[in-house]
Order: structure tokens, then C-alpha cells, then sequence
């Protein structure tokens, strides 16, 4: 049924952001007369590599920096690409993923196998199922960029303030998936495009109605201010991209 729904609806928003997407391919493409897609590696279920297409918002090459975490002051991104960012449009681009399989339309985001190979015991659940475009953790972690600005390292800051809490609510995710949960998480995630703090309070009721911890009620509300932790798995902080921790 999961895969069916992930068909129809994925083949329905291609054709309905049409009128969207179609003219920001052109301004991406004649910003700098190179192709306005970015075919990003990613691990998917099983850790199976697959290739996620995206709306390059980025300049030609940015993926040769070897950094993975993009902070909003990035100086990678690209004028159009801040508008593309800015609206998630990168994100429609991915429904091509869902309607041939490779993606979900819900589930936990995929991400590059040089942080899935960090991933601990408890992380490797996220790669048992499809990636998806959206989840618990893309709501509460949508403003990522501006979570790693300024930061010295933004890989390093991914795995300290971002990683623990995102994992979390992915495993939560796939422990409590059903039908409802999914289209719930749908339509937070376009009311989290107009109002974060309305889809965050919301966020926050499904998780307590499921059974949620404090700890992961606490982030998923951002009311606090995120500090560094071990993720999933483990009991110590990353503190390189090695693996190791301390």
C-alpha cells in the first residue's frame, strides 16, 4: 500500500510543481550554462548506493570540498540556489526517486556513505527501510543551515548538534510508522514551509501521543538550544570524521 500511495502521489506532484519547477531549471541553467540537476550518491535501503536527484543550488564541483554538511552562509550556494533552499523546491526534484523506487515519500532522509559508515549498531536501523524526502527530523531540523552557520567545521557540527537528535527520530519513525503517521508528516511538512513553530507544535502532540522520551520531545520542540551529544549507539560525543570519540 506504502509503495502504491508513494507512486500516485509522487507522479501527481511532478506534474502539479511543473509550472514551478520548470522555470527554475531554466534560471539554474542560465546562471552559469551548466546542467540545473545535481546527481547526489547516497545510501539507501539495505545500504544499497542509489543516485538522488536534485536541484543544483550549489556552483559547478561544490561536492569536490569534501565537505557534506552545508551550513546557510555557505559559500557554495549559488543566488538562485538560496531561493531553491529557501523553498525546499530541491526536495520536489526528489519525487523522481520516489516514483522509480529508490526513495519513499516518508522516511528517514538518506544521507552520504561517508557518514553512514560512522553510522553505530543502533543508526544502521535507518538503512532497513527506504529513504524518504521527509520525516520527524526534516521538520525539526528544516532550518540545518542556519544551525551550521559559523560553525568552524560544519561536518563536525552535523555529527555533534544535528546527527543525535535526526537519528533518533528516524528510528522513532520506523518504529511507529503506519499510514496515518505518514500523511500527518506530508502535510506538517508543507505547514512547516509556511509556519515552523505550527508544524513543530504539532510535531510535538504526535510524538506524545505515540510515547515519546523527554529527551526526544525536548529537541523535536527546539525550545532549548541544541548542545553536542553522542548519537544513537553510543556513549561518547564524534569528535572527528573517523569515527572515533572522545
Amino acid at each position: 500500500m506504502k509503495r502504491t500511495f508513494d507512486f500516485i502521489l509522487a507522479f501527481t506532484g511532478l506534474i502539479l510543481s511543473s509550472p514551478i519547477l520548470l522555470p527554475v531549471i531554466f534560471l539554474v541553467w542560465i546562471q552559469d550554462w551548466h546542467s540545473p540537476f545535481y546527481i547526489a550518491q547516497r545510501v539507501g535501503k539495505g545500504e544499497k548506493p542509489f543516485k538522488m536527484l536534485k536541484l543544483r543550488s550549489m556552483i559547478v564541483n561544490a561536492d569536490k570540498s569534501g565537505v557534506d554538511s552545508t551550513s546557510s552562509n555557505d559559500k557554495r550556494i549559488t543566488g538562485v540556489g538560496r531561493f531553491i533552499r529557501k523553498y525546499k523546491l530541491d526536495e520536489l526534484s526528489q519525487l523522481w526517486n520516489v516514483l522509480i523506487g529508490d526513495m519513499s515519500l516518508v522516511g528517514p532522509r538518506p544521507n552520504v556513505k561517508r557518514e553512514t559508515d560512522l553510522y553505530t549498531i543502533e543508526e544502521k536501523k535507518l538503512l532497513t527501510v527506504r529513504p524518504g524526502i521527509t520525516d520527524f527530523s526534516s521538520i525539526v531540523f528544516s532550518d540545518e543551515g542556519d544551525i551550521l552557520k559559523d560553525q568552524i567545521d560544519p561536518d563536525i557540527a552535523y555529527n555533534q548538534l544535528i546527527r543525535p537528535g535526526k537519528s533518533m527520530l528516524g528510528i522513532f519513525y520506523i518504529e511507529n510508522r503506519n499510514f496515518i503517521i505518514d500523511i500527518q508528516l506530508i502535510y506538517l511538512t508543507v505547514i512547516a514551509i509556511i509556519s515552523k513553530q505550527k508544524a513543530l507544535n504539532s510535531l510535538v502532540v504526535i510524538l506524545k501521543k505515540l510515547g515519546a522520551n523527554e529527551l526526544l520531545i525536548g529537541i523535536s520542540s527546539r525550545k532549548i538550544q541544541l548542545v553536542p551529544m553522542p548519537p544513537p549507539g553510543a556513549e561518547n560525543i564524534v569528535t572527528n570524521r573517523e569515527g572515533r570519540v572522545s
